[in-house]
Protein backbone atom coordinates (compact mmCIF):
# COMPACT_ATOMS: atom_id res chain seq x y z
CA UNK A 1 0.00 0.00 0.00
CA UNK A 2 2.73 2.43 0.69
CA UNK A 3 4.58 1.81 -2.83
CA UNK A 4 0.41 2.74 -4.59
CA UNK A 5 0.38 6.06 -2.36
CA UNK A 6 3.55 6.93 -3.33
CA UNK A 7 3.50 6.50 -6.92
CA UNK A 8 0.31 8.26 -6.53
CA UNK A 9 1.51 11.39 -4.74
CA UNK A 10 4.53 11.46 -7.87
CA UNK A 11 2.46 11.54 -10.37
CA UNK A 12 -0.18 13.92 -9.81
CA UNK A 13 -0.64 15.53 -5.83
CA UNK A 14 2.63 16.37 -5.39
CA UNK A 15 1.62 18.96 -7.67
CA UNK A 16 -1.02 19.74 -5.11
CA UNK A 17 0.30 18.68 -1.29
CA UNK A 18 -0.20 21.80 0.74
CA UNK A 19 -1.91 23.01 3.76
CA UNK A 20 -3.93 25.65 3.31
CA UNK A 21 -6.55 27.51 5.94
CA UNK A 22 -9.51 29.03 4.62
CA UNK A 23 -11.41 32.49 5.04
CA UNK A 24 -12.74 33.56 8.05
CA UNK A 25 -16.55 32.86 9.31
CA UNK A 26 -17.03 36.47 10.00
CA UNK A 27 -16.64 38.77 6.85
CA UNK A 28 -14.69 42.20 7.87
CA UNK A 29 -16.99 45.19 7.89
CA UNK A 30 -15.98 46.25 4.53
CA UNK A 31 -16.99 42.80 3.11
CA UNK A 32 -20.47 43.22 5.02
CA UNK A 33 -21.38 46.94 3.60
CA UNK A 34 -20.16 45.93 0.02
CA UNK A 35 -22.33 42.67 0.50
CA UNK A 36 -25.51 44.99 0.99
CA UNK A 37 -24.85 46.83 -2.49
CA UNK A 38 -26.61 45.10 -5.35
CA UNK A 39 -24.78 44.22 -8.69
CA UNK A 40 -27.03 42.81 -11.71
CA UNK A 41 -24.06 41.71 -13.99
CA UNK A 42 -20.98 39.45 -12.94
CA UNK A 43 -17.62 40.92 -13.15
CA UNK A 44 -13.94 39.16 -13.81
CA UNK A 45 -11.68 38.57 -10.90
CA UNK A 46 -9.16 36.88 -12.18
CA UNK A 47 -8.44 35.01 -15.43
CA UNK A 48 -6.00 31.98 -15.31
CA UNK A 49 -4.68 31.17 -18.51
CA UNK A 50 -3.78 27.88 -19.92
CA UNK A 51 -1.59 25.83 -17.42
CA UNK A 52 1.30 23.12 -18.54
CA UNK A 53 -0.04 19.93 -18.53
CA UNK A 54 1.00 16.57 -17.34
CA UNK A 55 0.17 12.77 -16.88
CA UNK A 56 -1.72 11.49 -14.42
CA UNK A 57 -0.96 7.79 -14.16
CA UNK A 58 0.11 6.14 -17.79
CA UNK A 59 -3.87 7.51 -19.35
CA UNK A 60 -4.73 10.95 -18.05
CA UNK A 61 -2.68 14.15 -20.16
CA UNK A 62 -4.34 17.01 -17.78
CA UNK A 63 -4.16 20.38 -17.69
CA UNK A 64 -4.16 21.76 -13.75
CA UNK A 65 -6.36 24.57 -14.78
CA UNK A 66 -6.78 26.03 -10.99
CA UNK A 67 -2.50 25.42 -11.18
CA UNK A 68 -1.80 27.45 -7.73
CA UNK A 69 -5.06 28.54 -6.80
CA UNK A 70 -5.93 24.32 -5.96
CA UNK A 71 -7.31 23.69 -2.37
CA UNK A 72 -7.66 27.67 -1.84
CA UNK A 73 -10.99 28.85 -0.40
CA UNK A 74 -11.17 31.29 -3.10
CA UNK A 75 -12.96 28.76 -5.29
CA UNK A 76 -14.73 27.29 -2.24
CA UNK A 77 -16.42 24.71 -2.59
CA UNK A 78 -13.79 23.45 -5.52
CA UNK A 79 -11.28 22.29 -4.70
CA UNK A 80 -9.48 20.79 -8.21
CA UNK A 81 -10.28 20.92 -11.39
CA UNK A 82 -8.12 18.78 -14.35
CA UNK A 83 -8.82 18.51 -17.79
CA UNK A 84 -8.12 16.24 -20.56
CA UNK A 85 -7.83 17.97 -23.50
CA UNK A 86 -8.92 15.71 -27.16
CA UNK A 87 -5.91 13.29 -27.76
CA UNK A 88 -5.66 10.30 -29.92
CA UNK A 89 -4.62 6.90 -27.78
CA UNK A 90 -3.87 3.91 -29.95
CA UNK A 91 -4.92 0.29 -29.25
CA UNK A 92 -2.96 -1.01 -26.24
CA UNK A 93 -0.33 -3.29 -26.33
CA UNK A 94 -0.68 -6.68 -24.03
CA UNK A 95 -4.33 -6.08 -22.86
CA UNK A 96 -3.00 -3.05 -21.05
CA UNK A 97 -5.43 -0.67 -19.59
CA UNK A 98 -3.94 3.16 -19.43
CA UNK A 99 -5.19 4.63 -16.22
CA UNK A 100 -4.36 5.15 -12.46
CA UNK A 101 -4.37 1.93 -9.78
CA UNK A 102 -5.33 2.10 -6.27
CA UNK A 103 -5.65 4.96 -4.54
CA UNK A 104 -7.87 6.01 -0.88
CA UNK A 105 -9.92 9.71 -0.87
CA UNK A 106 -10.93 11.11 2.21
CA UNK A 107 -12.92 14.18 2.42
CA UNK A 108 -13.80 15.65 -0.50
CA UNK A 109 -16.10 14.38 -3.83
CA UNK A 110 -14.94 13.24 -7.17
CA UNK A 111 -16.50 14.06 -10.46
CA UNK A 112 -15.32 12.72 -13.78
CA UNK A 113 -17.55 13.98 -17.28
CA UNK A 114 -16.28 11.60 -20.52
CA UNK A 115 -16.53 13.56 -23.17
CA UNK A 116 -14.77 11.13 -26.06
CA UNK A 117 -13.68 7.42 -24.88
CA UNK A 118 -14.85 5.68 -21.62
CA UNK A 119 -13.58 5.89 -18.12
CA UNK A 120 -13.87 2.92 -16.56
CA UNK A 121 -14.13 2.86 -12.36
CA UNK A 122 -14.11 0.27 -9.37
CA UNK A 123 -13.49 1.25 -5.92
CA UNK A 124 -13.18 -0.84 -2.54
CA UNK A 125 -16.98 -0.70 -1.44
CA UNK A 126 -18.01 -2.72 -4.54
CA UNK A 127 -18.92 -0.23 -7.13
CA UNK A 128 -18.06 -0.29 -10.84
CA UNK A 129 -19.18 1.03 -13.65
CA UNK A 130 -17.76 2.84 -17.31
CA UNK A 131 -19.14 6.32 -17.87
CA UNK A 132 -19.04 7.18 -21.91
CA UNK A 133 -19.78 10.40 -24.03
CA UNK A 134 -21.68 12.65 -22.15
CA UNK A 135 -21.77 10.72 -18.82
CA UNK A 136 -20.62 12.20 -15.69
CA UNK A 137 -19.50 9.89 -12.34
CA UNK A 138 -20.19 11.51 -9.30
CA UNK A 139 -18.08 10.05 -6.64
CA UNK A 140 -18.52 10.87 -3.22
CA UNK A 141 -15.26 9.64 -0.94
CA UNK A 142 -16.30 10.89 2.35
CA UNK A 143 -15.13 8.76 5.27
CA UNK A 144 -12.80 6.64 2.93
CA UNK A 145 -12.79 4.71 -0.42
CA UNK A 146 -10.32 2.62 -2.38
CA UNK A 147 -10.83 3.26 -6.43
CA UNK A 148 -8.80 3.01 -9.61
CA UNK A 149 -9.68 4.64 -12.50
CA UNK A 150 -8.96 3.30 -16.01
CA UNK A 151 -9.66 3.95 -19.54
CA UNK A 152 -12.42 0.95 -20.28
CA UNK A 153 -11.00 -2.71 -21.85
CA UNK A 154 -13.40 -1.76 -24.95
CA UNK A 155 -11.67 1.68 -25.71
CA UNK A 156 -8.32 -0.02 -24.71
CA UNK A 157 -8.17 -2.19 -27.17
CA UNK A 158 -9.48 -0.37 -30.37
CA UNK A 159 -8.24 3.10 -29.49
CA UNK A 160 -9.33 6.31 -30.19
CA UNK A 161 -9.55 9.87 -29.03
CA UNK A 162 -9.82 10.47 -25.70
CA UNK A 163 -11.44 13.52 -23.77
CA UNK A 164 -12.52 14.32 -19.97
CA UNK A 165 -12.48 15.93 -16.84
CA UNK A 166 -12.68 15.21 -13.19
CA UNK A 167 -13.46 18.32 -10.95
CA UNK A 168 -12.77 17.56 -7.09
CA UNK A 169 -15.73 19.72 -4.53
CA UNK A 170 -15.26 19.60 -1.02
CA UNK A 171 -17.39 18.43 2.11
CA UNK A 172 -18.58 20.96 4.62
CA UNK A 173 -16.75 18.83 8.12
CA UNK A 174 -20.08 17.69 9.15
CA UNK A 175 -20.09 15.24 5.80
CA UNK A 176 -16.82 14.96 5.43
CA UNK A 177 -17.10 11.29 7.66
CA UNK A 178 -20.53 10.48 6.16
CA UNK A 179 -20.79 7.42 4.28
CA UNK A 180 -19.57 7.16 0.77
CA UNK A 181 -21.53 7.15 -2.22
CA UNK A 182 -21.25 6.54 -6.08
CA UNK A 183 -23.56 8.43 -8.68
CA UNK A 184 -23.61 7.27 -11.71
CA UNK A 185 -25.36 9.75 -14.48
CA UNK A 186 -25.84 9.32 -17.96
CA UNK A 187 -25.99 11.26 -20.93
CA UNK A 188 -29.36 9.94 -21.57
CA UNK A 189 -30.67 11.77 -18.24
CA UNK A 190 -28.61 14.75 -17.85
CA UNK A 191 -31.87 17.06 -19.07
CA UNK A 192 -30.77 19.57 -22.40
CA UNK A 193 -32.43 23.64 -21.52
CA UNK A 194 -31.61 26.55 -24.38
CA UNK A 195 -29.65 29.28 -23.88
CA UNK A 196 -31.39 32.63 -23.15
CA UNK A 197 -29.98 34.86 -25.69
CA UNK A 198 -30.29 38.51 -25.32
CA UNK A 199 -32.32 40.81 -27.47
CA UNK A 200 -33.85 37.42 -28.80
CA UNK A 201 -35.51 35.24 -26.84
CA UNK A 202 -38.42 37.38 -25.19
CA UNK A 203 -40.61 40.28 -26.31
CA UNK A 204 -41.27 44.33 -24.64
CA UNK A 205 -43.13 42.10 -22.25
CA UNK A 206 -41.35 38.97 -20.96
CA UNK A 207 -42.69 36.71 -23.42
CA UNK A 208 -40.72 33.69 -24.76
CA UNK A 209 -40.70 34.62 -28.99
CA UNK A 210 -38.60 31.89 -30.74
CA UNK A 211 -39.11 28.16 -31.25
CA UNK A 212 -37.72 26.08 -28.41
CA UNK A 213 -36.10 23.47 -31.08
CA UNK A 214 -34.39 26.39 -32.86
CA UNK A 215 -32.68 27.69 -29.38
CA UNK A 216 -31.71 24.95 -28.72
CA UNK A 217 -30.07 24.24 -31.69
CA UNK A 218 -28.00 27.76 -31.32
CA UNK A 219 -27.36 26.94 -27.58
CA UNK A 220 -27.80 24.88 -24.71
CA UNK A 221 -27.10 23.66 -21.51
CA UNK A 222 -26.67 20.26 -20.35
CA UNK A 223 -27.38 20.46 -16.35
CA UNK A 224 -25.56 18.00 -14.59
CA UNK A 225 -25.62 19.27 -11.09
CA UNK A 226 -27.96 22.51 -9.42
CA UNK A 227 -31.14 24.66 -11.62
CA UNK A 228 -30.68 26.45 -14.79
CA UNK A 229 -33.44 28.46 -16.05
CA UNK A 230 -35.90 26.49 -13.47
CA UNK A 231 -34.43 22.86 -14.62
CA UNK A 232 -32.64 20.38 -12.36
CA UNK A 233 -29.99 18.27 -12.54
CA UNK A 234 -30.01 14.59 -11.72
CA UNK A 235 -26.45 14.74 -9.32
CA UNK A 236 -27.06 14.84 -5.54
CA UNK A 237 -25.23 17.76 -3.92
CA UNK A 238 -24.40 18.34 0.07
CA UNK A 239 -24.41 21.75 -0.77
CA UNK A 240 -25.51 23.94 -3.18
CA UNK A 241 -23.44 23.06 -6.35
CA UNK A 242 -24.33 24.10 -10.02
CA UNK A 243 -22.26 22.30 -12.92
CA UNK A 244 -23.16 22.94 -16.65
CA UNK A 245 -22.26 21.93 -19.57
CA UNK A 246 -22.80 24.67 -22.15
CA UNK A 247 -22.67 24.19 -25.78
CA UNK A 248 -22.88 27.47 -28.33
CA UNK A 249 -23.40 26.83 -31.87
CA UNK A 250 -22.71 30.20 -33.51
CA UNK A 251 -20.23 32.85 -32.51
CA UNK A 252 -21.47 36.35 -31.93
CA UNK A 253 -24.74 35.84 -29.87
CA UNK A 254 -24.56 37.12 -26.40
CA UNK A 255 -26.44 34.53 -23.97
CA UNK A 256 -27.16 35.42 -20.50
CA UNK A 257 -27.28 33.31 -17.44
CA UNK A 258 -28.54 33.15 -14.28
CA UNK A 259 -25.89 33.09 -11.37
CA UNK A 260 -26.76 33.20 -7.49
CA UNK A 261 -25.41 35.68 -5.62
CA UNK A 262 -22.97 35.29 -3.20
CA UNK A 263 -21.71 31.90 -5.10
CA UNK A 264 -18.04 30.75 -6.67
CA UNK A 265 -18.73 30.72 -9.96
CA UNK A 266 -15.58 30.18 -13.07
CA UNK A 267 -16.60 29.99 -16.39
CA UNK A 268 -14.05 27.28 -17.81
CA UNK A 269 -13.38 26.65 -22.11
CA UNK A 270 -13.47 23.69 -22.71
CA UNK A 271 -13.86 24.06 -27.01
CA UNK A 272 -13.61 27.00 -28.92
CA UNK A 273 -13.19 30.05 -27.31
CA UNK A 274 -15.89 32.59 -25.49
CA UNK A 275 -15.82 36.38 -24.31
CA UNK A 276 -16.97 37.16 -20.89
CA UNK A 277 -16.91 41.07 -19.61
CA UNK A 278 -14.94 41.61 -22.83
CA UNK A 279 -12.05 39.63 -22.14
CA UNK A 280 -12.01 36.44 -24.32
CA UNK A 281 -11.20 32.80 -23.44
CA UNK A 282 -9.25 29.77 -25.33
CA UNK A 283 -8.82 26.56 -24.65
CA UNK A 284 -8.19 25.70 -20.89
CA UNK A 285 -8.42 29.10 -19.73
CA UNK A 286 -10.80 29.77 -16.83
CA UNK A 287 -12.62 33.29 -15.60
CA UNK A 288 -12.89 33.28 -11.76
CA UNK A 289 -15.74 35.70 -11.42
CA UNK A 290 -16.33 38.21 -8.55
CA UNK A 291 -18.94 36.75 -6.06
CA UNK A 292 -21.51 40.06 -6.67
CA UNK A 293 -24.29 39.79 -9.04
CA UNK A 294 -26.39 37.52 -10.30
CA UNK A 295 -26.23 37.71 -14.07
CA UNK A 296 -23.67 36.47 -16.20
CA UNK A 297 -23.21 37.07 -20.35
CA UNK A 298 -21.16 34.76 -22.71
CA UNK A 299 -20.34 35.11 -25.91
CA UNK A 300 -18.49 32.53 -27.99
CA UNK A 301 -16.09 34.03 -30.29
CA UNK A 302 -15.35 30.69 -32.50
CA UNK A 303 -18.33 28.66 -34.09
CA UNK A 304 -18.90 25.51 -32.07
CA UNK A 305 -17.31 26.24 -28.46
CA UNK A 306 -18.28 24.65 -25.29
CA UNK A 307 -17.81 26.04 -21.89
CA UNK A 308 -18.20 24.54 -18.51
CA UNK A 309 -19.88 26.12 -15.62
CA UNK A 310 -19.15 25.73 -11.94
CA UNK A 311 -20.36 27.77 -9.27
CA UNK A 312 -21.46 26.71 -6.05
CA UNK A 313 -22.44 28.04 -2.42
CA UNK A 314 -18.24 28.81 -0.49
CA UNK A 315 -17.88 26.48 2.41
CA UNK A 316 -17.39 29.49 4.97
CA UNK A 317 -14.93 29.47 8.01
CA UNK A 318 -13.82 25.88 8.02
CA UNK A 319 -10.30 25.58 6.97
CA UNK A 320 -8.94 23.40 4.35
CA UNK A 321 -5.89 21.13 5.15
CA UNK A 322 -5.54 19.05 1.69
CA UNK A 323 -2.22 16.69 1.31
CA UNK A 324 -1.87 13.96 -1.45
CA UNK A 325 -5.90 12.43 -1.85
CA UNK A 326 -6.97 13.72 1.41
CA UNK A 327 -9.35 16.64 1.77
CA UNK A 328 -10.04 17.43 5.69
CA UNK A 329 -10.18 20.61 7.99
CA UNK A 330 -6.57 20.25 10.07
CA UNK A 331 -3.46 18.50 10.25
CA UNK A 332 -4.28 16.00 12.48
CA UNK A 333 -6.90 14.74 10.52
CA UNK A 334 -4.89 14.30 7.52
CA UNK A 335 -2.36 11.74 9.72
CA UNK A 336 -5.58 10.34 11.02
CA UNK A 337 -6.72 9.79 7.52
CA UNK A 338 -3.20 8.20 6.37
CA UNK A 339 -3.22 6.14 9.30
CA UNK A 340 -6.88 4.40 8.77
CA UNK A 341 -5.83 3.83 5.50
CA UNK A 342 -2.70 1.78 5.90
CA UNK A 343 -4.44 0.07 9.16
CA UNK A 344 -7.50 -0.70 6.84
CA UNK A 345 -10.18 1.10 9.41
CA UNK A 346 -12.75 3.72 9.26
CA UNK A 347 -13.75 3.50 5.59
CA UNK A 348 -10.76 2.01 4.46
CA UNK A 349 -12.25 -1.59 5.79
CA UNK A 350 -12.49 -2.96 2.33
CA UNK A 351 -9.33 -2.77 0.55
Amino acid sequence: MINILQRYFVLHFLYYSKTIHAFSATPSKSTQSEDKMTSVQRTIKEICRKPPSHWVGDGFHVFPVFADKAFTSELSPFLMFDYAAPKHFGPARDGHRRGVGQHPHRGFETVTIAFQGEVEHRDSKGNSGVIGPGDCQWMTAAKGIVHEEFHSNSFAKSGGTFEMCQLWVNLPKSDKMSEPRYQPILDKDIPKVSLKEIGVDSDSNGRECVDEDLKLKNGYARIIAGEFRGVKGPAKTFTHVDLWDIAIANKDKDFELEIPEGHTTMVFVRRGGVEVQGKELFLADVAIMNRKGTKLTVRATEEDSSVLILSGEPIVGEPIAARGPFVMNTHQELIDAMRDYHLGKNGFEHY
